[in-house]
């Protein structure tokens, strides 16, 4: 169910889930595994159900309902190694979900990479009502111009104290940034895996 990227010595583990279109194998999820495998954390990969679906039928298909997410997160991480610390989070959808399991769980922190905060365009369904019963505390990466929540609306919001925000220098949903910033994906996805690695030693 999960497949593990091991670091030498780790210090922790993430249960790191997908968002909504773009698997475990995606390019996003295996280049952030990478980077954070050498910065000390165990990473565990995997795919939900109707993802494995997807993959087995040869097309895609639209994620299940949230119970069914959660239901099937809190099987994967059972698997956890018992001897090392415990974080959990994932991409877009698998952080929302990550951060909807701490509310349930125990883990020492959560990490999600482009939270959706809301759909976009859709700025009137806030998806942050579930943040004051969170367990833990959760670090949100976000790039300044992600359309699922930019830097100057998410300020706006009443986000309670238990919820850190890292901000990517011109990044999208996935934490790219335009050519004309004179940053690069590598060096802005570098950057997020090293916020994340911070936010698990403070906890630690």
């Amino acid at each position: 169910m999960i497949n593990w990227v091991k670091a030498d010595n780790a210090k922790a583990q993430l249960i790191f889930a997908h968002g909504a279109g773009a698997s475990m194998d995606s390019e996003f999820m295996v280049t952030m595994a990478a980077n954070l495998v050498k910065l000390g954390v165990d990473v565990g990969l995997f795919d939900f159900e109707y993802m494995q679906q997807a993959k087995a039928e040869g097309k895609k298909r639209p994620p299940q309902r949230a119970p069914k997410l959660l239901e099937y997160f809190a099987k994967v991480i059972e698997q956890a190694n018992p001897e090392l610390p415990l974080f959990i989070g994932g991409k877009s959808m698998g952080g929302r979900m990550a951060s909807m399991l701490a509310c349930e769980h125990t883990v020492k922190g959560v990490i999600a990479f482009g939270y959706p905060f809301h759909p976009p365009g859709k700025l009137d369904k806030l998806r942050i009502d579930h943040f004051p019963s969170l367990k833990a505390p959760l670090a949100v990466i976000q790039g300044e111009r992600d359309t699922f929540g930019k830097k100057d609306e998410v300020e706006s919001y009443p986000i309670c104290d238990n919820v850190s925000t890292f901000w990517i220098s011109d990044g999208d949903h996935s934490l790219v940034p335009r050519k004309a910033s004179g940053l690069t994906q590598l060096q802005n996805w570098q950057t997020a895996a090293e916020f994340a690695s911070q936010f698990i030693a403070k906890q630690l």
